[in-house]
């Protein structure tokens, strides 16, 4: 594995009690990588849990304090959205089951805690898709994707619709299908994923089963090309591990899951960049089983630099290579060669114009 210098937000990730013998510079690096990581309320609540808080200079605890309230807002309005979308899909027979930021909150899980997000994701069965649409529609959300490919890459290639925007709330929800694109080579069967989600008590409201949140934070991480937040999604898997691992027999469940679903390259390099960046608590009888055959000296190059804070006291000269090659690998992963070389070509002349396509 590559030489790695642990970026100061990491090492309070790990460990916030370091924070105390921080100057006020360094206090001011952290805040600021806390803040272009997307982690500045979730730190508030690491120092919170650590009872910490009273200990922190005014100067830093003044940012902090602003983030959790930024975050205590958004999740009163979160709860919120969740009771809107409850309502609008009520009458359609399917469960409604979160996924990722709302799953953890509707849960309670520690990796809830601190986290911020732009909309609420949820999966549903393929085949209940058109009445999904259909009522959320009819309760204010629309789609402005009106261009006919974006449509049909959306509706033909991926793994959920177009998003629809709230015409009022302008809040947005991502109506899911899969958690993999179709044209992924190991796209898992949502079924599988349906049919072991968990009722939450006295709700009609499902998420996925623990193991399945965690391989649904991994896939979503190491599928994707865009890592602005790479390092708030491994403060998830990191949180989430640690929280479901008091769970009997969790580790075997979760490799066994990862063999169900076809996903154990990206449950490996969860597991190895998690341990290595924030030391999560992981068995090495786990690491060990879930080694697969890959090149880790070329990953590690590449990952070890994304997924740390997209700031200029976390690059070298080769940050931006690795993230413009894991963004190439992306596409590589999400649908073949035929499909990826004209789409990133108009992904691009789009870029260009101003015009992002997903």
């Amino acid at each position: 594995m590559k030489s790695f210098q642990q970026p100061i937000l990491c090492t309070v990730l790990i460990d916030p009690q370091l924070a105390l013998t921080f100057t006020l510079r360094q206090w001011d690096l952290l805040i600021r990588q806390a803040r272009s990581a997307n982690l500045l309320a979730r730190l508030g609540y690491l120092f919170e849990s650590a009872e910490l808080l009273n200990q922190l200079p005014t100067q830093a605890l003044a940012h902090i304090m602003s983030a959790q309230a930024y975050a205590d807002r958004f999740y009163i309005s979160l709860q919120r959205e969740i009771s809107c979308i409850q309502e609008a899909l009520h009458s359609v027979n399917a469960p409604l089951v979160l996924l990722k930021g709302s799953a953890y909150f509707m849960a309670g899980n520690i990796a809830a805690k601190g986290r911020l997000f732009s909309d609420v994701d949820i999966l549903v069965p393929e085949d209940k898709l058109p009445a999904v649409e259909d009522a959320l529609m009819k309760a204010g959300w629309m789609t402005n994707t009106i261009d006919p490919y974006d449509q049909k890459y959306y509706r033909q290639w991926m793994h959920e619709i177009p998003p629809l925007r709230h015409l009022k709330r302008q809040t947005t929800i991502d109506v899911h299908h899969n958690i993999l694109p179709k044209t992924t080579q190991f796209c898992p069967d949502a079924n599988k994923l349906l049919a072991n989600s968990v009722k939450l008590p006295n709700q009609n409201i499902w998420i996925l089963a623990p193991e399945d949140r965690v391989l649904h934070s991994a896939m979503h991480l190491f599928h994707e090309g865009e890592f602005a937040q790479g390092l708030r999604d491994l403060s998830d898997l990191d949180l989430l591990l640690k929280e479901f691992s008091t769970q009997v027999n969790f580790w075997e469940k979760l490799l066994l899951r990862a063999n169900e679903v076809q996903q154990q390259i990206p449950l490996f390099y969860a597991l190895r960049y998690s341990k290595h960046i924030l030391q999560t608590p992981i068995p090495e009888s786990v690491l060990e089983a879930s080694k697969q055959r890959i090149n880790t000296t070329l990953m590690d190059a590449l990952f070890l630099r994304a997924l740390l804070p997209d700031h200029d006291s976390c690059n070298d000269k080769w940050t931006g290579l690795a993230r413009s090659l894991l963004f190439i690998r992306s596409h590589w992963l999400k649908m073949p060669v035929y499909l990826m070389v004209p789409h990133l070509i108009r992904k691009t002349y789009r870029r260009i114009l101003g015009k992002e396509l997903h």
